[in-house]
């Protein structure tokens, strides 16, 4: 690729890697964003990004006290699933509101990772950075196949539970009607949440991982005219954001995340503003044709049918 087009970066194992692990984020992070969104539990991808964050210290914590070798990412991933049904129990069964409910979990998670770094002195501070921001350099081949087989699951699981899913993202008592087990299918939709928000942040990082579940999906709404439509845009707003944004991130030497997600904002307000244009402009001309048909039309005679005095 890197002889054909002239690119030198795409020459670079490392850049390839990225690329391919963005390409992946793009498309399962949109997909489960849009029945999230929709379901107006937009803030449930920051609340497990924030206790992956302390499922990543667990692992860090038990690394460096008991010399184990455990994968962060495996704790990340076993806390997370965990974090995601116990958010789906509080928010059925506690007696608040269901923000209430994430705010809190997203806070204690996130103190609990905090506890974690401090309790050995700082000692894997310096490891969980790359976790928190994000990295170009650090997506390893590990990576690339969990987020493979992560966007496999996704696409299996949406494509075969897609009509259940749209029914309780919508219309939860319908679908009780029509016998579809709603909490099951509320379960596996925060479980899958868990794996996207675990899956993409070694490149995305904690603090933005949530953004890609998100942002596409608010750029695509706007224009998109069924809800398969509004997936379809979202993973192509995300597409744009990815590729432009890696690409970005290494011309200038920013961090990935940052970049990724500040063009998907780029690309949501674009969205917003050729829709605001689209619709202002044709009224704008009409107005103008309007006054301009005014001026050129003969002067209408008066009540009493005579003429004007000069």
């Amino acid at each position: 690729m890197s002889e054909l087009t002239g690119i030198d970066m795409l020459g670079y194992a490392y850049m390839q890697r990225a690329y391919l692990a963005a390409i992946c984020i793009a498309i399962i992070g949109p997909v489960v964003g849009t029945f999230l969104v929709h379901r107006e539990l937009s803030m449930l991808s920051d609340t497990l990004a924030h206790t992956a964050f302390a499922g990543v210290a667990l692992g860090l914590f038990l690394n460096s006290v008991f010399s184990l070798s455990v994968s962060p990412i495996i704790t990340a991933f076993v806390v997370a699933i965990v974090t995601a049904l116990l958010v789906e129990l509080l928010i059925d069964h506690a007696d608040t509101y269901g923000d209430t409910s994430l705010a809190m979990v997203l806070t204690g998670g996130f103190a609990v990772g905090s506890i974690l770094i401090t309790a050995t002195g700082g000692g894997i501070a310096v490891g969980i950075n790359a976790y928190l921001f994000g990295s170009l350099a650090t997506v390893s081949k590990t990576d690339i196949g969990l987020l493979i087989l992560m966007s496999l699951i996704v696409g299996a699981v949406v494509t075969l539970a897609y009509r259940p899913l749209v029914y309780v993202t919508f219309d939860a008592p319908a679908a009780r009607a029509a016998r579809f087990n709603v909490r099951h299918y509320k379960r596996l939709l925060v479980v899958l949440t868990a794996g996207v928000v675990v899956s993409a942040m070694q490149i995305m990082g904690v603090i933005l991982v949530a953004a890609m579940l998100v942002i596409p999906v608010a750029a695509a709404a706007p224009v998109a005219r069924s809800f398969k439509q509004s997936i379809w845009l979202a993973i192509i707003a995300g597409q744009l954001a990815t590729v432009i944004g890696v690409t970005v991130a290494y011309q200038f030497g920013i961090a990935a995340g940052g970049s990724i997600v500040v063009t998907a904002l780029l690309v949501y307000l674009g969205v917003v503003a050729g829709r605001r244009v689209r619709r202002e402009v044709p009224l704008l001309l009409s107005a103008m044709l309007y006054r301009y048909r005014r001026r050129r039309s003969p002067k209408q005679v008066s009540a009493d049918g005579g003429d004007e005095r000069k």
